[in-house]
């Protein structure tokens, strides 16, 4: 309950996903336990046929979760020491992190102020003779803008590696995110749109070759069993979260549609409440499909809204405070404040609010009035 004795809204509320697909649920996971079949195998073979379809590619590889979709790709690429790869300096760790983890560096770049992605101007003045690929980030749901990073890694000769795991079933120009680079890379995180019982991931690719190679990988470079031609890893899913997801994905066109159905609502309810003038509100801009995996407004005083928002029982979280090229692991690079501003401005001010599909308009309405109510003149 609120401290005002109105309902609790929660950031994510997974229950009321689960609640109406809990038979079918269960009875996909006995399927599994009945079989005996737990590490790949028929249920992660349908899987990737399915989202293979669904996401307009003709290669869909599973893994063991995103980080390890963007690290499998790094490593059938073949980059690594010497090498620089391009990619926001505002996102969640992986995106940075399997970069460094495969010996190459990390070359950042800002956000678009309006969409809080990528910017491709400020990519191509990070382009240097040793950069080995672009890896844009579709936060929160939305594409970056790919026609013009395409153009610059088609000029460069260098592939892109789509970070797509906040954005499965997003859409730039009628094309799938994922569909568009060299490479996607989606997770199966509980919290995404397309979610797991756990840790998942997916790489997907239109290049015969690459997806032979992910493949490899996924299973410590053996072919055949016991057998390494490459030093690969455990990026092995597990069959019972392929079937969870398999339940789940006839799903995700409904649920994808109640997001921005409530994201339209909260533009509508923040306008009529005098609020869109002080509260930054997302943007879905032309050519876009938004998908929502987060609704990141933009205000002042931030940590205090959200102090008050949290006594009033609304759930919400910071995506994400600090950008990479001021965290601690990443001081040898030699930034500092202002390097980025618009991604810093962005990690001062950004707050996510509830948008799950499963939201009601009374959930929001009580969201939207505590803001009214916190952002009032004292």
């Amino acid at each position: 309950m609120t401290e005002g004795g109105g309902p609790a809204v929660p950031l994510l509320d997974l229950q009321a996903q689960y609640r109406p697909l809990r038979s079918e649920l269960l009875a996909a996971v006995a399927r599994v336990c009945d079989s005996g079949q737990f590490i790949l195998g028929p249920e992660v073979e349908e899987l990737e046929r399915e989202l293979a379809t669904a996401l307009d590619v003709e290669h869909a590889i599973a893994v063991s979760s995103g980080t390890d979709a963007i690290l499998a790709v790094l490593m059938a690429l073949g980059i690594g020491p010497g090498d620089e790869v391009i990619t926001s300096t505002y996102s969640f760790f992986a995106t940075a992190g399997c970069i460094t983890r495969v010996g190459a560096t990390p070359v950042f770049a800002d956000i678009a102020a309006e969409t809080c992605n990528i910017d491709p101007a400020s990519v191509r003045r990070a382009l240097t003779p040793r950069t080995r690929a672009l890896m844009p980030v579709h936060l929160y749901g939305l594409c970056a803008d790919m026609d013009p990073l395409m153009e610059i890694a088609a000029t460069a000769g260098i592939p892109i590696i789509e970070d797509a795991c906040q954005a499965i079933g997003a859409r730039y120009k009628g094309r799938q995110a994922g569909s568009i680079g060299t490479a996607g890379c989606f997770s199966f995180f509980p919290s995404k749109n397309l979610g797991a019982f756990g840790d998942g991931g997916l790489v997907t690719t239109n290049d015969a070759g690459l997806a032979r190679e992910v493949r490899l990988l996924r299973n410590h470079g053996a072919e055949p069993k016991y057998h390494h031609r490459r030093i690969g890893g455990n990026f092995r899913l597990d069959a019972l979260q392929a079937a969870v997801l398999r339940v789940k994905l006839p799903h995700l066109p409904a649920w994808t549609e109640g997001r921005r159905r409530n994201a339209l609502q909260y533009d509508t309810l923040f306008r009529s409440a005098g609020l869109s003038e002080v509260v930054r509100l997302p943007v879905e801009p032309a050519n876009h499909y938004h998908v929502y995996n987060q609704y990141v407004v933009h205000l002042p005083e931030r940590d205090r809204v959200r102090q008050a928002l949290s006594a009033k029982g609304i759930g919400t979280e910071v995506y994400y405070p600090v950008p990479f090229h001021l965290q601690e692991c990443f001081a040898s690079l030699g930034h500092a404040p202002g390097d980025f501003p618009q991604a810093e401005r962005a990690a001062a001010a950004g707050l996510a609010l509830p948008i799950y599909a499963e939201l009601t308009a009374a959930q929001q309405a009580t969201v939207v009035s505590a803001l009214q109510e916190t952002l009032s003149p004292r």
